[in-house]
């Protein structure tokens, strides 16, 4: 089964779909999740904020949303979300398929590992070459521009920034600004997960030239006008994934599975 978070904008994907409601040992996950077919593939859609966007940021209960995709027998995650854009040539209605991330978050938790046992995990390389690829190829052949690779700066929100920040991201080279990549993206990987994210761009962040500052009417705007596009990206890389997995990040918890914190077992 292949799992897709729904990110600003994004509240339904599936038609036709089956609604499963879960209890995690984490708490219950931002919504229910609607599981359906898109050409001939099992895909499980939850959308991080909820189906009403009544979740900020810091709010969204990211542990429990993966552990349930997890559960339902997800193996490989794409995760869309709307972006700022930090570099003049990354435009508004552009996707970059990123492939490093910096968490500037903080307060969040962030690992399922909080003992006995402590893990270790590779992060290095935070996105799956494989769903990369995959995405990339989707992304173009919907006739979007799509950016090879790139940099996400993850702030934690719920405020954008501030013109010397977005000056400072800019300067050490990162390429767009989210809210919600961290954690969700090294959790997955806690799980043996695949992740990649598809980030629409819908702004260019404070900061970026005279460009006025970003607003939220703006981001809604713009992810609005691409939702469709959107959708067919999605669709066409749910049918090319392949059916095996070559890429290593089953293996990145080491053996290891994280176990329910102690309240809950």
């Amino acid at each position: 089964m292949i799992g897709v978070f729904g990110g600003s904008g994004l509240y339904r994907l599936l038609d036709d779909a089956e609604e499963v409601t879960l209890d995690t040992p984490w708490g219950a996950p931002s919504a229910p999740v609607t599981v359906g077919d898109v050409d001939g593939r099992r895909v499980a859609f939850l959308p991080r904020h909820g189906v009403h966007h009544d979740l900020p940021p810091s709010a969204v209960p990211y542990r429990a949303n993966v552990w349930a995709m997890r559960e339902l027998g997800v193996t490989r995650i794409f995760g869309p979300c709307a972006v700022g854009s930090l570099q003049r040539h990354i435009e508004p209605g552009h996707v970059v398929v990123c492939d490093q991330l910096v968490d500037r978050t903080w307060g969040r938790p962030d690992t399922y590992f909080e003992g006995p046992d402590v893990v270790h995990v590779s992060f290095a390389d935070p996105y799956c070459p494989e769903l990369r690829a995959v995405a990339v190829e989707a992304s173009r052949a919907a006739g979007a521009t799509a950016h090879d690779g790139g940099t996400v700066v993850v702030i934690p929100g719920p405020r954008f920034s501030t013109r010397a920040e977005s000056r400072m991201y800019r300067e050490l080279g990162f390429d767009v600004i989210n809210m919600t990549q961290h954690p969700e993206a090294y959790l997955a990987r806690e799980l043996g997960v695949c992740y990649s994210t598809l980030a629409l761009v819908t702004d260019h962040d404070s900061g970026v030239g005279e460009i006025a500052p970003v607003t939220m009417a703006q981001v809604l705007a713009v992810f609005d006008a691409n939702i469709a596009r959107l959708r067919d990206i999605l669709f066409a890389a749910v049918g090319a994934v392949p059916d095996g997995r070559s890429c290593a990040c089953a293996d990145a918890p080491g053996g290891k599975v994280p176990a329910a914190p102690p309240s809950k077992r």
